[in-house]
């Protein structure tokens, strides 16, 4: 690890004094939007190829009410709010297992044999891993599960010289621009593309250029930024907290030896089939947050076992663990919150309905790059895609006929849009949870970001406008 000097500033503890508020004027500014914008409902029918009530186009009828009427006549805050204690919960079982599994040294001293194979080619962290975020995100939609890989990566690549902010730039841009080219993304353009009416590979060669130039682009801006922040830690943008996260991350990497025994090999292998099992599962079982933290639990108190901490000292590793995480899980449940508020206000049927009046008589390139727009508009409301696939596909596809434009790009711009607001929307609990974890505040991840957000959204519409001129 480079011996870099120490801040000249006074290392800040981290109290997520930036984020908390922001997320607390977004609900002010959400049940006031509830006053200003009316409530109002598509029509549903029940979708022959999803199984699932959808929006019939043209079918929009102003419902009315204030917001505590509108709770009345809510049917999905209970959902909403089941889905953020479970991620919740996630996130303190994460903190457990990975108390536990520092408890064992194995995590720390395989972070430093792993340093000390790759002397002088650590920079080829970031790519490779990024590459496998995408994977997971064009192929399943990686979200919520990345959660888990930030107590790893985050040592790994601060042992390695890098601020905080790098490898939760090189988790939350990975996953994020996988779903942004979602190849065969079941959360994402499998369901659209049911939604819309059209075979989810048509437009497939599309989506696989995309998720190819700007999977190159996210890597180059964050190996770039790294670098500089390498030979100069002071231009790191979160370098007034750089001592408090040294102490949280690196303490127990820096004190660690690289003799590397059978015990610690064998932990490893279990945490390695824990995370295996969870991917696999979360893309072919379709596991929720709930079986994904009882997988979790279960592999600790094995690991436990297998490293002979014994009851009181698993235990206490556990709880430790738990309670590093328990701010950041307030903020997982506080995000939700946002959610419960704009399901309540019923104000996105309105949103759409009003943006199926603008798009109507558009056409070609005009006509998906306004869809783009709205579809990033209705993201930052909706962070979650098969539920924004599902609200709006049926009532934007249908103008693609009278545009000049084929459904599946449509689709196409539907998975660029919500992948590109997925990276930056203070409501969705993967962007703000990850930043919580790694102790980013979120006005600090805005200014890292929106150079590289531009160069995503101009290669996108890019593309989509080129599709359009080709057919």
């Amino acid at each position: 690890m480079p011996n870099q000097p120490a801040p000249t500033v006074p290392a800040r503890r981290f109290r997520f004094a930036i984020t908390v508020p922001i997320l607390l004027a977004l609900i002010i500014g959400l049940v006031a939007l509830t006053a200003l914008i009316p409530a109002g409902q598509y029509q549903r029918v029940t979708s022959a190829t999803l199984g699932i009530e959808v929006p019939v186009a043209g079918s929009y009828v102003a419902t009315g009410g204030g917001l505590l009427d509108r709770i009345a006549g809510s049917d999905g805050l209970a959902s909403k709010a089941a889905n953020a204690f479970g991620l919740a919960l996630f996130v303190l079982v994460i903190g457990g297992f990975f108390g536990v599994l520092t408890e064992t040294g194995a995590l720390n001293t395989g972070i430093a044999r792993a340093l000390l194979r790759l002397q002088g080619r650590e920079v080829w962290i970031i790519p490779v891993l990024m590459g496998l975020f995408a994977l997971g995100g064009t192929t399943f939609g990686m979200a919520g599960q990345t959660l888990a890989f930030y107590p790893l990566v985050i040592p790994l690549l601060m042992a390695a010289g890098y601020d905080a902010l790098v490898p939760v730039a090189v988790i939350l841009l990975g996953a994020g621009v996988g779903a942004l080219g979602s190849t065969s993304n079941t959360l994402s353009t499998v369901i659209a593309s049911a939604a819309a009416d059209v075979a989810f590979f048509d437009g497939v060669l599309l989506r696989l250029v995309i998720l190819v130039l700007t999977s190159v682009a996210a890597a180059a801006f964050v190996m770039r930024y790294a670098a500089r922040v390498r030979a100069d830690p002071s231009r790191s943008l979160v370098f007034d907290h750089r001592g408090a996260n040294e102490a949280r991350f690196l303490a127990a990497v820096a004190g660690s030896g690289t003799d590397f025994t059978a015990t610690h090999k064998a932990v490893l292998i279990l945490s390695g089939l824990s995370f295996a099992l969870m991917i696999w599962c979360g893309a072919r079982g379709g596991w929720a947050m709930a079986e994904i933290s009882g997988l979790f639990l279960a592999a600790a108190l094995i690991i436990g076992r297998v490293a002979g901490l014994g009851v009181a000292r698993l235990l206490g590793a556990l709880g430790r663990g738990a309670r590093g995480f328990i701010s950041v899980a307030l903020i997982v449940g506080l995000v939700g919150g946002i959610g419960v508020v704009i399901d309540a206000g019923r104000i996105t049927d309105t949103l759409l309905h009003r943006a199926e009046g603008l798009v109507a008589d558009l056409q070609g390139a005009v006509f998906v790059i306004a869809v783009y727009w709205i579809e990033v508009g209705m993201s930052v409301l909706m962070p979650s895609p098969p539920d924004l696939a599902v609200l709006s596909m049926p009532v934007l596809a249908p103008f693609a006929g009278s545009a000049g434009v084929g459904r599946s790009t449509v689709v196409t711009a539907f998975a660029t849009a919500s992948g590109i607001a997925n990276l930056f929307t203070p409501t969705s609990a993967v962007v703000i949870g990850g930043l919580a974890i790694g102790r980013v505040p979120y006005d600090r991840w805005l200014r890292f970001i929106w150079p590289l957000l531009i160069v995503l959204s101009g290669l996108s519409m890019a593309a989509l406008a080129l599709e359009v001129i080709r057919d």
